[in-house]
């Protein structure tokens, strides 16, 4: 698995399969995955410093990671929306 994958699936178990078939057809939304790896990376960097002044970087990195997560979240269920009415389509 990609590391830029990895901690989307990892705060998105469920939407596994789903998270990796996005990534692989859109671009912009395996550059958000890889942001979120690389947030979540700097915010374990920081937490485990002992300098006092990386307590409110790591708050910068918490936020920043809750962001791109929820942005992550709404691609895949806008995504999602996208293909259900194909799919009902596809049935029909």
């Amino acid at each position: 698995m990609d590391r830029e994958l990895k901690a989307a699936i990892d705060r998105f178990p469920g939407r596994r399969e789903a998270i990796m078939d996005f990534a692989a057809r859109n671009d912009d939304f395996r550059s958000i995955c890889s942001d979120l790896a690389d947030a979540e990376a700097a915010l374990r960097r920081c937490r485990e410093s002992k300098a006092a002044s990386h307590s409110q970087l790591a708050d910068e990195y918490r936020e920043l990671s809750e962001a791109l997560a929820s942005e992550i979240e709404t691609a895949l269920d806008a995504a999602a929306l996208a293909l259900s009415p194909k799919l009902h389509q596809a049935t029909s």
